[in-house]
């Protein structure tokens, strides 16, 4: 009996000292990151964000990224502060920079409602995350050219796919691709192609995005609707050129618009803080 019970005090020995009655092994593997939906303030819309694994090197934390490229009902509310009471009041000390009012469309009349928010500098994407960040406290920014590659190659494992992202079939581009070829001459509603193996829409095509380039320099991505089948690639970038902002008329140039860059936008990233399952900050709201 006495050798019965020296065994039983062995064996808890271990679950005692740490505290816990749960069984070995319990709770001791963090749950996966799942995909969240972001709240914007004051309006009354949601936009996804999927969680990214980390580079097999381990170069790249894991993090979270737009399912679609930042849609007009996210941006609108930061542009023209549609989430303050009186829009006309003076800034506090520690407000975000906010954006002129465009002096022309910004949309350009391809479409607002489900379209990506085109016509914007590097500077007036990178403002919207700052912005979100401090409404949400959450972590939001650009992402770079390396997350950016890493999340459109989604897994890829063949040069085939190291040029397109796994997933996208090049054979049938056009199902997953908004380009020269079936564009019109315009964007089209976000997310109204096929998905990467990651589930990330129109990482290729449709608008190219800002992101931190790899000499720490504004970088676009991705290509856009005027984009060749040729001109699109993972690897593919683009430089802001004096033609994307050529008809301004402002003296200086305004840092937050292009007047000839329709085919400029973006889509954020939130950092996985402690490779949470959530990001820290306001409770996301369930996917529906």
């Amino acid at each position: 009996m006495l050798h019965h019970v020296l065994f039983m005090l062995a064996a808890l020995a271990p679950v005692l000292a740490s505290g816990s009655l749960q069984p070995a092994g319990s709770g001791s593997a963090p749950k996966p990151a799942e995909p969240f939906w972001q709240n914007v303030p004051t309006a009354a819309f949601k936009f996804e964000l999927v969680p990214i694994p980390g580079s097999d090197d381990g170069s790249l934390k894991p993090f979270y990224i737009g399912r679609l490229e930042l849609t007009w009902e996210a941006f609108d509310v930061f542009v023209y502060s549609l989430d303050q009471p009186d829009a006309h009041a003076a800034p506090g000390a520690d407000a975000v920079s906010r954006p002129s009012k465009p002096y022309l469309p910004p949309d350009r009349g391809f479409g607002h409602e489900g379209y990506a928010a085109i016509s914007m500098s590097f500077k007036n994407a990178s403002e919207f995350c700052a912005w979100l960040s401090k409404s949400t406290g959450r972590r939001y920014r650009l992402p770079t050219e390396a997350e950016w590659e890493h999340a459109a190659r989604a897994g890829a494992t063949t040069d085939s796919e190291r040029l397109l992202g796994k997933g996208v079939d090049g054979d049938k581009l056009a199902d997953f691709v908004v380009f020269a070829d079936n564009a019109a001459g315009q964007p089209a509603p976000a997310g109204s192609k096929k998905p990467n193996a990651f589930g990330l829409k129109d990482m290729l095509g449709n608008v190219q995005e800002w992101v931190v380039g790899t000499d720490g320099k504004p970088v676009t991505k991705g290509g856009s609707y005027r984009s060749k089948r040729a001109e699109l690639s993972v690897t593919g970038r683009a430089r802001q050129e004096p033609s994307w902002n050529a008809s301004d008329p402002q003296i200086p140039k305004s840092t937050w618009w292009l007047s000839d860059g329709p085919f400029v936008g973006f889509r954020v990233v939130c950092e996985m803080q402690d490779n949470a399952p959530a990001p820290a900050g306001k409770p996301a709201t369930p996917k529906p």
